[in-house]
Formats: structure tokens, sequence, C-alpha cells
């Protein structure tokens, strides 16, 4: 797999708008070698927003393949962890129903 450093990044570009990652973020943590989109997301936090990554996903990929020579498609997905609730402490001991 050929790997280079993307340098036509346009730095200010908002790639996920929910927790606020810019491409240049992004662009820092896949040339330091991350080439995952998991590894992207545990990094910057693009995709662990409300919208779980349905707008800044294609964006992600589209950069790790600029930057691998892969195809967009080729990229695992990122691991998803349903949203938590919180819950009464007396539930976890048994006493609450």
């Amino acid at each position: 797999m050929e790997k280079k450093q993307i340098n036509n990044m346009r730095k200010d570009v908002m790639i996920c708008r929910c927790e606020e990652v810019q491409e240049g973020e992004i662009v820092e943590v896949i040339n330091s070698g991350v080439h995952t989109i998991t590894g992207i997301k545990r990094r910057t936090r693009a995709g662990m927003g409300l919208c779980k990554g349905s707008s800044c996903e294609s964006l992600v990929r589209r950069l790790l393949a600029q930057a691998t020579g892969q195809s967009p498609g080729e990229f695992k997905p990122p691991t998803i962890r349903p949203p938590l609730r919180a819950i009464k402490l007396g539930i976890l001991k048994g006493k609450d129903k």
C-alpha cells in the first residue's frame, strides 16, 4: 500500500461539524501514520457527534484514500457504540426495578 503525505489540504475546512474537527487536524493524524477510520475517530472525535459520522465519514474516507492510494470504499467502517443512558445505582444492586 502506497503511503504519502497529504500536502494540498485546506486546513480550516470543517470536516466534522458536530465535533468541530477541521481538515488540518485529520490530515495531521493521517500523516502521523493512522490509516483507519476508527483510528482517526479516536484521535480527533470526527464521527462521534450527534450524526454519528453520517456527514463526515465520507470526507474522512476521501482523505484516507488520497493518502494511501486506496479506494474510499476499501476502508473498514468505524466501530460503533450505541448511546448509553443513565440508570439508578439501586438497579445495579437489585433494589430498584
